[in-house]
């Protein structure tokens, strides 16, 4: 028996301590390595919703700024048509009083030779002099 206990001490200070020292040893070494990963997983996802969440403000940030643009381009547009439509109304404005003056000018030459015009067609009318 005390060969026995004799052998069974001598495997545990030779070989059964230095392995469990070392599967202790390996299994705080994978312990700390999944808190690594874990901690890398989470760092991982936080940059990542960082990132999205960067992503999502620049692109609400250039849509603002594109809506921006084009009120403004809408503004300006209104702006020039308006120009157009005051310059084509003047244009016409004067297009229609140049046509009244034209027509006064020419009715009133017409009103002088309505006399000439009558006493021409009286006498074509009635074959003789009038």
């Amino acid at each position: 028996m005390a060969n026995f206990l004799l052998i069974v001490w001598v495997l545990n200070i030779i070989l059964f301590r230095p392995i469990r020292k070392i599967l202790i040893q390996r299994k705080e070494k994978i312990t700390s390595l999944e808190q690594n990963i874990e901690t890398s997983d989470k760092e991982a996802k936080e940059k990542n919703e960082a990132f999205d969440s960067g992503i999502r403000d620049a692109r609400a940030k250039g849509l603002n700024e594109k809506n921006v643009l084009l009120n403004e381009a809408a503004g300006q547009e209104r702006e020039i048509i308006d120009k157009i439509n005051q310059k084509a109304q003047a244009d016409l404005a004067e297009v229609r009083e140049k046509i009244a003056k034209d027509a006064e000018t020419v009715r009133a030459s017409l009103q002088k030779e309505i006399d000439t015009f009558a006493s021409a067609i009286g006498e074509k009318i009635l074959g003789r002099a009038v």
